[in-house]
């Protein structure tokens, strides 16, 4: 025993002194001379790949300095992070090719539009990114190696592959969490670096370098693109259409070494065999690869290529090939693993090494793959009909706008509306609907975001099963709609323009349908403004306006009538809304006087954050309030909201979660009982539950019995419970506060959770509900679907002179489900008249 303990000791200083004494011949083949003229990474950083992790400012440091030292390098800023941090992409290739690269790029798009075109001789195209998880860094290391190789290795080889190859070369893909991430380790390494698996080190703090700033998975945003990295990538993306794009991530410090392809049972049914059948053929590459330098790898047992909004996936529906790396991770500087102490230089050269394989494969495979480009494409125009699709809300023309926002990204043609037409009960508005035809290149595109799909080959997903995007943005929907409906192509996409009607000495009213609403009722109550709420319907001058319509009195104001509408004006053009001033308090229905329009107050909102909570749901929360409604939220770490004073604070959020600590737990419930609003999403519904916020009873579910199931499998019938995320159809009480702003008696809402919460034996206690065939898209076990039927997803109680609410579902689920965000703004604004 003590021999094997010594033993082990005497390996770990062996690796970690091989760390310590590293050079970059450790990653870089040795069957190339270097040119002398091109810098080395440690020349610019000043440091050895691998001995420190890289900050962003120094990877950026050494980018610049490659672009000036090399003729096969062009660097480009395409942009800023949220924390102002560039959006680097280099492209590299021959120098030749530099001096002709956009006849290149020209000729490599119309090779997709016209399969007439020669592609024999054409350069292929691949993009290569690097750790979209900011606490997954071997990807962005490795990137500073890789550069230096391609801008630096010198023959014949070198040279075959830059004349056959345009690289987009992504180096960090998020520069805010790597930074984040780097600070982390870099200030917990010790100059004798230590392995154990409890150091500090190993065990970064909330929310970790994983996420963005505002704390998003930026890996599930590449269908939805609602972040400026997300935008950067896109954009060179649809500019380049790349062959094959490769996505470096780390998993579990026990694994090896994961490269595609995934399960072939969880494949999108979208994505062409021959994708499949392509990247298989270039895990070839990556095998030899990898067992030249003797290092263990797996694929087809894990992930999966089914969600479209993933790095590895989107390319699969846009005629590329994407590949997922998953390298160990060594979470930090050197750790004990099951395989030995993982060092992070070795989880370095894994990701360099695949880096290189990946263009192995892509020139040897070039005109093939290049081929199957081209005919994806092909298909893809003859399988689009003379047909259209249309989606819009007649009340809502942002909401709309933002999701035509996100097919202009994608180059997507969209149209105006020729004229209003309806459609199976919905209305459709020009200027507040769209036609997408269906006959152009991106139709497969188009098909992938408006999927509804109920039946699947398997029944476990790495990530969601459903994001139909139609329900994501809550607008109504049609297919299959005659080419006839569309007029001009939108070639130039705008808001529409808010107005201001008629100077009044009365009031103004708006509708509370507009997405952009809550913003312009906060600017107003944020000037100290009156405003009040309708709660019932009513007609000024024969014009309609729904439950919600919110009230600014023109009389008792600090501003006088001349101020009031200038001010009122900047906030209708501002928020893309209609305000109008009325003649007179006389309605039909309730008036203007009545006790049923009730006073809102100006709202100071928090959130609790920190250990123990989903920093995913909080900084979805955060962006929200922050990014979309321009609304001040203070965040309230755990680790010492007990000891501040919560008075100030009229709404406190608190995200998916378990539990607080105990003197947390008395404080919020002594603040709702003295009249806060209390809000609680997913898990936090048992918790608040558990500890008597709220009284809830939840229906239980049991597994679904599947026989024959072998000791291998046994994994598969526990995991085919979980609803991983699908789309569920609940009716509306739209009286109810918590559906102001919404024209339809039915919502469709975002799942991934099993809480079940028994709907309540009054009617009007129940203003969200499942209906009795709730499943619009998405997997989901029968168990679970029969126990999910007229159960609540929404559920408001008074305690003492406050209200707890909760939410068993994500309202705002990675900031592209504008269709429920009104849900929680509902109840920030409107709680205490729940």
């Amino acid at each position: 025993m003590k021999k094997a303990f010594l033993l082990l000791l005497i390996m770990v200083s062996i690796s970690v002194t091989a760390q310590q004494k590293l050079d970059l011949s450790y990653y870089l083949p040795n069957d190339v001379s270097y040119a002398k003229n091109i810098p080395t990474p440690k020349s610019v950083i000043g440091h050895e790949v691998g001995e420190w992790h890289v900050t962003h400012d120094k990877l950026v440091e050494y980018m610049k300095a490659l672009a000036k030292a090399s003729e096969r390098v062009f660097i480009e800023d395409r942009g800023q992070t949220y924390e102002g941090r560039p959006l680097l992409l280099l492209t590299i290739t021959s120098p030749k090719n530099h001096e002709n690269l956009e006849q290149i790029r020209k000729q490599h798009i119309k090779a997709t539009d016209d399969a007439s075109v020669n592609v024999s001789s054409q350069p292929i195209v691949v993009y290569q990114g690097f750790s979209i998880h900011g606490n997954e860094p071997s990807g962005t290391n490795s990137a500073l190696a890789s550069a230096y190789y391609l801008a630096a290795a010198e023959g014949a080889k070198i040279d075959e592959l830059l004349e056959n190859t345009i690289i987009l070369f992504d180096p960090s893909l998020n520069p805010d969490g790597l930074q984040r991430f780097a600070y982390w380790v870099n200030t917990n390494k010790a100059d004798n670096i230590n392995p154990d698996p409890n150091d500090r080190e190993y065990h970064e703090v909330w929310p970790g370098g994983r996420t963005n700033h505002y704390w998003f998975d930026m890996n599930r945003d590449w269908l939805p693109v609602q972040l400026p990295e997300s935008a950067a990538r896109i954009a060179s993306f649809h500019k380049w259409l790349p062959n094959i794009l490769t996505d470096h991530h780390e998993m579990g410090t026990n694994s090896s070494f994961f490269f595609q392809p995934g399960i072939p049972s969880r494949t999108n049914p979208l994505t062409p065999q021959m994708n499949q059948d392509l990247t298989k053929e270039i895990a070839t590459y990556h095998a030899k690869a990898f067992d030249k330098i003797g290092s263990t790898y797996y694929s087809e047992e894990s992930f999966d290529d089914f969600y479209y909004g993933k790095g590895s996936t989107f390319p699969d529906i846009n005629g590329s090939i994407g590949i997922l790396f998953e390298q160990g991770s060594s979470r930090g500087h050197a750790q004990e693993s099951e395989n030995g102490v993982l060092t992070f230089p070795f989880t370095i050269r894994n990701q360099f090494t695949a880096t290189l394989s990946t263009l192995e494969a892509a020139k040897n495979m070039r005109v093939k793959i290049l081929k199957y480009q081209q005919s994806f494409y092909e298909k893809s125009r003859h399988s689009g009909d003379n047909k259209a699709i249309v989606f819009g809300d007649e009340k809502d023309a942002v909401k709309t706008y933002h999701l035509a926002a996100v097919l202009k990204k994608h180059q997507i043609k969209i149209h105006e509306l020729k004229t209003d037409f309806t459609s199976k009960g919905k209305n459709f508005k020009k200027g507040y609907s769209y036609v997408v035809p269906m006959n152009q290149k991106n139709n497969r595109l188009v098909k992938a975001m408006f999927d509804v799909r109920t039946t699947f080959k398997d029944s476990l997903f790495y990530d969601v099963s459903a994001w139909t995007f139609n329900h994501a943005f809550g607008v109504d929907f049609a297919d299959n709609i005659s080419l006839s409906k569309a007029g001009e192509e939108i070639v130039d996409l705008k808001k529409k323009e808010g107005t201001i009607k008629n100077k009044s000495s009365v009031g103004y009213l708006f509708s509370w349908n507009e997405y952009e609403t809550p913003k312009a009722l906060n600017t107003i109550l944020e000037k100290g403004l009156r405003a009040k709420v309708a709660m019932k319907q009513f007609k000024n001058n024969g014009e309609s306006f729904d439950y919600g319509t919110i009230f600014i009195p023109a009389q008792n104001q600090k501003l006088n009538n001349s101020e009031l509408y200038e001010f009122l004006n900047k906030i209708a053009v501002k928020n893309h809304i209609n305000l109008k001033g009325v003649a007179t308090g006389l309605n039909e229905g309730i008036d203007l006087g009545s006790r049923n329009f009730r006073v809102i107050k100006p709202q100071k909102i928090a959130m609790l954050v920190g250990s123990g909570m989903t920093s995913y749901d909080a900084g979805e929360i955060w962006h929200l309030l922050d990014q979309r409604f321009e609304m001040k939220l203070t965040k309230l770490d755990v680790s010492y909201a007990s000891r501040i004073n919560l008075d100030k604070y009229t709404t406190i959020v608190v995200p998916n979660s378990y539990s607080v600590d105990k003197r947390l737990e008395d404080k919020l419930k002594v603040w709702v009982r003295n009249g806060g609003v209390l809000i609680g999403y997913r898990n936090a519904v048992n918790w608040l539950s558990n500890k008597k916020f709220i009284d809830l009873k939840f229906n239980k579910t049991k597994i679904d019995t599947v026989e024959n199931i072998s000791f291998e499998n046994k994994s598969l019938q526990s995991g085919a419970q979980v609803i991983g995320g699908a789309i569920f159809e609940a009716k509306t009480d739209r009286s109810h506060p918590v559906n102001f702003g919404y024209k339809s008696d039915k919502i469709a809402l975002f799942r991934n959770t099993r809480q079940f919460i028994q709907a309540d034996k009054k009617s009007y206690n129940n203003p969200i509900q499942y209906t009795d065939s709730p499943l619009l898209s998405g997997y989901v076990s029968k168990e679970n679907l029969n126990v999910l039927k007229n159960t609540v997803p929404f559920k408001v109680n008074r305690l003492g002179s406050g209200k707890v609410i909760v939410f068993t579902d994500n309202t705002n689920f990675r900031a592209f489900w504008f269709g429920t965000n009104k849900l929680l703004m509902n109840a920030i604004f409107f709680g205490k008249l729940m």
